[in-house]
């Protein structure tokens, strides 16, 4: 009987299964869909694989979505801060804005409030370190960090839904309809009406920061 040499076994996974790829296709689903959409499921879907080859190399989704963060966290230039802790304060909640103002997906899935990159918590760090350096206790920089960024995840939020909706519309967006109101009963929303629609879509972040900031400030004196 002829003894027959073994075949040698495949080393590896595909190259299409490689961590890079995987993390190159969530990203295109959740740059085109949202982080809702993205799953282990529609993953492996958009990959021609199936979801168990896909836990070779990430546990879950939200390790997926922990290595997406770092990703881009880790890309972000780390900007020079003011020494005084008002400006610092403000520079930090600026970078804050700014890593996440082209992201939406990120904002909707640090708004779960479990998930974060470490390679992002410099700014948390200074944020909290400026409000300390401001006369506030660790405990209130705490609270101010958290008044910060629910202000700013809720200004990216309602501006990213917004662009999605208004890009989805076939017909002029109801808040055009402000100065068919009754003038009698809403006097100062008729007078706007012609300009509601540009006063409401104007991007004023940096002023709302400010008076966030201020405010919280002025609770230390």
């Amino acid at each position: 009987m002829q003894h027959r040499t073994p075949r040698p076994g495949r080393t590896g996974r595909p190259p299409r299964l490689a961590r890079e790829a995987i993390l190159s296709a969530a990203q295109r689903i959740l740059d085109e869909e949202g982080a809702e959409s993205l799953s282990m499921r529609r993953l492996a879907k958009e990959m021609s694989s199936t979801p168990m080859a896909l836990y070779h190399y990430v546990r879950d989704k939200d390790e997926l979505l922990v290595l997406l963060l770092e990703e881009h966290a880790a890309a972000f230039p780390r900007p020079e801060l003011p020494s005084e802790p008002r400006a610092r304060l403000l520079a930090s909640a600026q970078v804050l804005h700014d890593i996440l103002v082209d992201c939406p997906w990120i904002v909707e899935v640090l708004a779960s409030d479990d998930l974060f990159a470490v390679s992002a918590m410099w700014i948390v760090e200074n944020i909290l370190d400026a409000c300390v350096e401001c006369g506030m206790t660790p405990e209130e920089a705490v609270y101010a960090y958290r008044v910060i960024w629910y202000y700013t995840a809720g200004e990216l939020t309602v501006r990213f839904n917004r662009e999605r909706r208004l890009a989805r519309l076939d017909r002029p967006p109801h808040r055009d309809q402000i100065g068919a109101l009754a003038a009698e009963e809403f006097p100062l929303l008729t007078s706007l009406g012609p300009r509601w629609v540009e006063l409401t879509t104007e991007v004023g972040h940096r002023r709302g920061l400010q008076a966030v900031v201020d405010g919280l400030l002025a609770q230390t004196t």
